[in-house]
C-alpha cells in the first residue's frame, strides 16, 4: 500500500469520520437515542461490500484449499457448554471503578495508555491497583484520582431461555470455537471424517467489554473468521508436503525473549520448526498460510505484521501455545488481528466430562481424541484496518484500498447530464454489473465525481462523453495514478478484469493527453 502518507495524528479521526459520512460503519442506534450503550455498530452498505469481500477471500483462499467445512451454530449457547470450556471459571478483565465519577474501565488500557506500552493483561490486581497509583493514572472521564480497588469481571452476557425458567441458564458464546466442538463428533459422522477434519464458522460474537473504544477495535458484538482444525498429534504425515514448498518463507516474530526490546525476528519456516518454536508442521504451516493471506491477498504491508508470542500468563486458558498475528498503525500501535491458538484436546476432553459422551473417533485404525488448533480472524478489526492502512491525504484524499476488496469495482459516469450520454453510460453500467460491483452518479462536476470515489477506494472510473457516441468507446482511470486510457466498450469487461486482478492500466488503452 504505497502512496502519501498524512500524519498519524489525523489519520484515525479522519478514517472514522470518512467511515460514518460515507456509509461503512457508524455506531448503532445513536442517530436517534444518545443513550444506546457503546460498542455496537451499523456497517453500511459500503462496509458491507468490504466485509463480503474479505470473507470471500477466506473461503476461496482458506477454506476451500484446505477442505474445510463450513457450519452455523447458535450464537446462545447453554451454560453447561461454557462451564465444559473453562469461560465460567476464566473468561474476565480487570475493571476499576472511579470514585468520583463512577465510571467503570479496564485498569490494565488506563495504565498501558499512561505509559504507551502493551501486554498487561497477565498483571494482578493488585499490582494494577499499585500501578495506578504509583504513576498517577487519573480518571479519563473525570480527571479524578481516586480508585477503587481492582476486581475481576466475567466479560459473557447472561440470560434465562424458557418460560419458567428464572435463573441464567445461557449465555451468549465469546467465541464460536464452542458450538464447533460440541458438534464436531456430528460432523466428523455426516462428512465420513478423517483426521485431520477442519470445521470453520462466520459468525458473531458477545464479550460485555468494560470500555469499548477506538471504532472497531474492541467491540461488545463482533465477527469472526475461525478455522478449527482437528487433528492426531502423533501423525504430521498431511502436512509434511504441505508445508515443503515453504520451508523457505520467513515468519516475522517477536518471541517472548524479545518482548522489552520489540525486536521482530524473521525466522524461516524451517527453521521455526526445526527448533521447536512452532511445535509441528501443521501449526508451521498454519501460521505461513494466514502471515501470506493478510499480506498477499488482504494487501498488509508484511513489514506491518508480526507474530507476537504470549507467555503463560497471558495465554488463553485453553491454550498451550499462543500466537497473535498483529498489525501495526503508527496512531495506535500494534493491534490483534488473528488469535492463533494450540488448545491440545481442552475443548472436547472438557465437553467429553462435562457430557458423558466419548468425543474419540476412529482415524487410521485406532481411537484418538483430537487435538485442535484455531486461527481466529477478527473481521471487523480487519476491516478497519483495510481503512486505516489505505487513508491517503495529498491533493486530494484516497484510499488506497487493495482492488480486490474495495467497495466498489469500478464507478460509471456520464460527463455531462444530458439524456443521450446518462442513456449510454447505463448502458455500459448494465453490461459491466454482470460481473463486476458497479456505481452510478450522474449528479455534480465530474471532477468531484471522481474525487467522490477516491474518497472510497474505487479502484477504476469509467467516463461516457460525446466521443463514446461516435466510436463506441470509454475513457478508464485509475485511481492511485489518475491515469486514463480509452478503450473500446466491446473489450472493457475484459479490460476491467485485467486492471482488478493486478495488471497496469499502461497497455490496456491508448493513453490520454492530460
Amino acid at each position: 500500500m504505497a502512496g502519501t502518507r498524512v500524519s498519524t495524528h489525523e489519520v484515525f479521526q479522519n478514517v472514522m469520520e470518512i467511515a460514518q459520512r460515507r456509509g461503512f460503519f457508524w455506531p448503532a442506534a445513536r442517530d436517534l437515542y444518545s443513550e444506546a450503550p457503546a460498542g455496537f455498530w451499523i456497517y453500511g452498505p459500503l462496509g458491507i461490500k468490504i466485509k463480503n469481500k474479505i470473507v470471500e477471500a477466506w473461503r476461496n483462499w482458506i477454506l476451500k484449499p484446505e477442505g474445510a467445512y463450513e457450519i452455523e451454530t447458535p450464537s446462545l449457547l447453554p451454560l453447561t457448554i461454557f462451564r465444559a470450556s473453562g469461560h465460567l471459571e476464566h473468561f474476565f478483565d480487570k475493571l476499576v471503578e472511579c470514585n468520583q465519577c463512577h465510571t467503570r474501565w479496564r485498569a490494565d488500557e488506563l495504565l498501558e495508555d499512561k505509559l504507551n506500552l502493551r501486554g498487561l493483561e497477565a498483571v494482578s490486581e493488585q499490582e494494577l491497583k499499585r500501578l495506578l497509583i504509583e504513576h498517577e493514572v487519573r480518571c479519563p472521564r473525570c480527571g479524578a484520582f481516586n480508585w477503587s480497588d481492582v476486581k475481576r469481571f466475567n466479560l459473557m452476557f447472561l440470560t434465562a431461555a424458557g418460560a419458567e425458567t428464572e435463573e441464567p441458564n445461557m449465555g451468549l458464546r465469546p467465541e464460536t470455537t464452542q458450538g464447533s466442538a460440541v458438534e464436531f463428533r456430528r460432523c466428523y459422522m455426516v462428512m465420513r471424517g478423517k483426521l485431520p477434519f477442519l470445521i470453520a464458522q462466520l459468525g458473531h460474537v458477545f464479550r460485555n467489554e468494560i470500555s469499548p473504544r477506538r471504532g472497531l477495535i474492541r467491540m461488545r458484538e463482533f465477527q469472526q473468521l475461525e478455522v478449527h482444525v482437528f487433528f492426531d498429534p502423533e501423525d504430521m504425515s498431511p502436512y509434511n508436503k504441505k508445508l515443503e514448498p515453504y520451508l523457505d518463507y520467513k515468519l516475522r516474530f517477536l518471541k517472548l525473549d524479545d518482548a522489552n526490546t520489540g525486536k521482530i525476528r524473521e525466522i524461516p519456516a524451517r527453521e521455526a520448526l526445526e527448533s521447536g518454536y512452532t511445535i509441528n508442521e501443521l501449526i508451521t504451516y498454519w501460521l505461513v498460510l494466514y502471515q501470506r493471506f493478510f499480506n498477499e491477498i488482504l494487501g498488509f504491508p508484511l513489514n506491518r505484521l508480526r507474530y507476537r508470542e504470549l507467555g503463560p500468563d497471558e495465554r488463553a486458558h485453553y491454550a498451550s501455545a499462543h500466537w497473535d498475528l498483529e498489525v501495526y498503525s503508527e496512531e495506535i500501535g500494534w493491534v490483534e488481528l488473528v488469535n492463533n491458538a494450540y488448545r491440545t484436546d481442552y475443548d472436547l476432553k472438557g465437553h467429553s466430562r462435562e457430557s458423558g459422551v466419548d468425543l474419540a473417533v476412529q482415524t487410521d485404525g485406532k481411537k484418538v481424541l483430537p487435538h485442535l488448533y484455531e486461527p481466529s480472524i477478527g473481521l471487523d478489526r480487519t476491516i478497519f484496518f483495510e481503512l486505516l492502512l489505505s487513508y491517503r491525504k495529498d491533493e486530494r484524499v484516497w484510499m488506497q484500498l487493495p482492488r480486490n476488496v474495495a467497495p466498489f469495482d469500478a464507478a460509471v459516469f456520464p460527463l455531462l447530464s444530458k439524456e443521450e450520454l446518462i442513456n449510454k453510460a447505463k448502458e455500459v453500467e448494465r453490461i459491466l454489473s454482470r460481473d463486476f460491483d458497479v456505481f452510478y452518479d450522474d449528479k455534480g462536476s465530474i471532477g468531484r465525481r471522481y474525487r467522490r470515489m477516491d474518497e472510497i477506494g474505487t479502484p477504476a472510473c469509467i467516463t461516457i462523453d460525446y466521443q463514446t457516441l461516435e466510436d463506441e468507446t470509454v475513457t478508464l482511470r485509475d485511481r492511485d495514478s489518475m491515469l486514463q486510457v480509452r478503450v473500446e466498450i466491446e473489450k472493457l469487461p475484459k479490460i476491467l478484469s485485467e486492471f482488478l486482478s493486478g495488471a497496469k492500466l499502461e497497455g490496456l488503452g491508448e493513453p490520454i493527453n492530460q
